[in-house]
């Protein structure tokens, strides 16, 4: 016998608890399918417990800096198990609360079970079968499995299962410089280990302006975190200390010897055990499913949302994701994915605030640009609180006034860049937040300052 939702969601992921919520309270049942944790990954293995990891090691590495401030303190001692109980209990109060918000919705059913499309409109799970003329995908990714000459011969980490460390590593290899791979690096240099990062690429996160890039690289290495780049030929091999990674850089050893290693090489969408072909649909080469502008896939009354359509993979674009199709099933509206403007944070200390583009995008484009940049050692909030590491740029085009684009690597900038992407958002000009009239002492403060040193470049 067939159980009939008006709408069935896979995944109980970012965007799906408030999904259900718009659809729930317009009448509708739901049954909303979940295989393993509710909340997806940002509640159990991404935002929430790494950036808890992150708080932990601020601490660390205030109490060590307690002199520069004339404060006398003893060096810290790091208690690896209590800093990951903390970092998980972070996450389960966070997990326990989304399951209490669905516990609560009328019309919603929480199915535990692993979904298969047996017909366009046909789920099944746990030897049931369901229908509804609506299905939202909402399944996620997962970290990538690398392939690297080796990979089968050490025991590796990734970003999930480097959550279950309860001991400080030796020595951990970063394998790849990119978003992921960095906070993880800073984060247990802070805690006590020795950390290396080998980067295929010539810098670390190559998407980056170099002078962001470089000035990333700068902040790590002044914390002690060892950093090879161009590493032409990585491969892994047992060794002494436990793992032995292959660099063949044109600089320095061709091998590092470490205790542990990080495999941090990108996600892959949890997309290949749903039974797609019997739904009549297919993923792109790199396992994403295809989507347009309001999150459609090519079968009518299918939808994907977050991670695994390759439209966002952050949290807060799986949450505009939500937004995007509640508001044009729900409100009559018309939202796309093209009208947002990307922003992003890597969350190294201090952090990297983005939005828009970079000034090598722009100039892709085809753009005429003008541009400014001001040191953190400029910006006197980041000198009274000795954090004057980074800087603040912007892209503007020439020819509109539209701010095109903007980094804030320094104290805060993850939450200072959110005037520029507001203003972005808005499609006002550069002029008008030039004449804004910020707090001091902010960084944000110098955001108006920036605007005002615009050249041509």
């Amino acid at each position: 016998m067939t159980r009939r939702f008006d709408a069935i969601i896979v995944g109980a992921g970012q965007a799906a608890p408030p999904l259900a919520a718009r659809l729930t309270r317009a009448g509708q049942t739901v049954a909303l399918i979940e295989r393993k944790l509710v909340g997806g990954t940002c509640v159990n293995a991404g935002c929430t417990p790494t950036k808890t990891l992150v708080a932990s090691a601020q601490v660390a590495q205030a109490v060590r800096r307690a002199a520069e401030f004339g404060i006398d303190a003893a060096a810290p001692r790091i208690d690896m198990a209590r800093v990951r109980a903390r970092a998980m209990g972070v996450a389960a109060d966070s997990r326990t609360a989304v399951e209490d918000w669905l516990a609560a919705m009328m019309g919603l059913t929480l199915i535990r079970g692993q979904a298969r499309f047996t017909a366009p409109d046909r789920i099944a799970v746990g030897g049931e079968d369901l229908s509804a003329p609506r299905i939202f995908l909402n399944v996620g990714a997962r970290p990538s499995r690398p392939d690297l000459p080796g990979a089968g011969d050490v025991r590796w980490l990734t970003s999930t299962t480097i959550l279950d460390l309860d001991r400080v590593p030796e020595h951990l290899v970063v394998v790849c410089g990119s978003y992921i791979g960095l906070e993880f690096a800073q984060m247990y240099r802070r805690f006590g280990a020795d950390v290396t990062v080998v980067e295929r690429a010539s810098a670390l996160i190559p998407r980056e302006d170099p002078e962001i890039s470089e000035a990333i690289r700068g902040i790590l290495a002044a914390e002690g975190v060892m950093v090879r780049t161009g590493a032409d030929c990585i491969a892994l091999a047992p060794g002494p200390r436990g793992v032995r990674v292959h660099v063949s850089c044109a600089d320095g050893a061709p091998e590092v010897e470490g205790s542990d290693v990080l495999l941090a090489v990108g996600r892959t969408p949890n997309t290949d055990d749903l039974g797609l072909d019997a739904a009549g649909l297919a993923t792109d080469a790199r396992g994403y499913l295809p989507v347009n502008d309001r999150l459609e896939t090519a079968v009518p009354g299918v939808w994907a949302l977050g991670d695994c359509n390759g439209r966002g993979g952050f949290t807060h674009t799986a949450w505009n994701d939500f937004e995007i199709v509640a508001a044009n099933l729900l409100d009559g509206a018309d939202r796309k994915v093209s009208d947002r403007v990307p922003g992003y944070a890597l969350y190294i200390d201090p952090p990297l605030g983005r939005a828009g583009m970079t000034e090598a995008q722009a100039r892709a484009a085809g753009r005429r640009i003008r541009v400014a940049s001001r040191p953190m050692t400029r910006v006197g909030r980041a000198v009274e609180k000795g954090e004057t590491q980074g800087l603040m740029k912007v892209v503007v085009d020439a020819d509109t006034g539209r701010i095109l684009g903007a980094a804030i690597l320094g104290p805060g900038g993850d939450e200072a860049i959110h005037g520029v992407l507001d203003m972005m958002t808005a499609k006002a000009t550069y002029d008008v937040l030039a004449r804004a009239v910020p707090i001091h002492p902010t960084v944000s403060e110098l955001i108006p300052t920036l605007m005002g040193e615009l050249s041509p470049a």
